[in-house]
């Protein structure tokens, strides 16, 4: 996957590498790890979880499972952003299969999970909804609003993602606008909350796993600590790569850090 990142976004010329590389693994436990059901031979499974990536930016990470897990070709990747693509910079629900809602305006993500966990809850149905959302996005008030709407709603099958690399467009959270403690602050609005490291697929695998079979009355909050631009050496923790596309010398690099040899596809899964 974050091979297929940077090569994507080198091609385009344009986009979000840093985000998208750091929330890599999250979507390889969600979408290869056993935790969603979801099939890729039929997007709209009346019994699939649902997904929606509140941090839209990340697109490439979002494509890039997507074309492994076979809602889309692998070849389409290169063409992301191009005139005529339906792989817009944000992920676009009438185009692309497996794209749940259009999404890219922060905040509201998890507003719109929120109403897909209601409506489920609604028509007695046991599917879980899953958001993904940047730190940087949660100093957006929109969120908090969702947060208390879900814990009042009692969204036990609701579980919000916070990739948590502390960096954002013009640098560290803290400096930016301090978030504090992420995890505290979803448990002082009525969820249960906890913290994972979010490189390690095994546990995340697990707490996510754990958080959907959760039907205890309480939305689950999973703070992820990442690394922006986690697996390239000069993108990582530098928030100078968060929308940023590597020139050919920088791809070429990248490749090497990730280990990709030209022909040898194998690497890639």
């Amino acid at each position: 996957m974050r091979i297929d990142i940077v090569r994507m976004i080198a091609e385009a010329g344009s986009g979000h590498p840093g985000g998208s590389l750091s929330c890599a693994d999250i979507l390889t436990a969600l979408y290869f790890g056993g935790v969603m059901d979801h099939r890729p031979d039929d997007p709209a499974w009346d019994d699939r979880d649902r997904f929606i990536l509140a941090k839209g930016h990340a697109a490439p990470a979002l494509y890039a499972a997507l074309a492994l897990a076979g809602y889309l070709p692998e070849d389409e990747l290169l063409t992301l952003r191009k005139l005529g693509s339906r792989l817009q910079g944000h992920p676009d629900s009438n185009q692309v299969p497996g794209v749940e809602v259009s999404t890219g305006s922060l905040g509201q993500g998890l507003s719109i999970a929120a109403g897909a966990a209601a409506g489920l809850k609604l028509d007695g149905k046991p599917q879980a909804v899953f958001a993904l959302l940047g730190d940087g996005e949660c100093q957006e008030g929109q969120v908090w609003e969702a947060a208390m709407f879900a814990a009042h709603r009692k969204l036990d099958n609701l579980v919000a993602i916070v990739d948590r690399n502390g960096l954002q467009i013009d640098g560290s959270t803290e400096d930016v606008c301090d978030p504090g403690d992420i995890a505290a602050k979803f448990a002082a609005f009525g969820w249960d909350a906890c913290e994972v490291d979010g490189h390690d697929i095994p546990a995340l695998i697990e707490t996510l796993s754990q958080a959907k079979a959760d039907r205890s009355g309480k939305p689950h909050a999973v703070i992820a600590r990442t690394v922006k631009g986690k697996g390239v050496s000069f993108m990582e923790d530098q928030a100078g790569w968060h929308g940023k596309a590597p020139n050919a010398e920088q791809l070429s690099q990248a490749l090497s850090d990730l280990g990709y040899v030209e022909g040898e596809e194998a690497c890639r899964g």
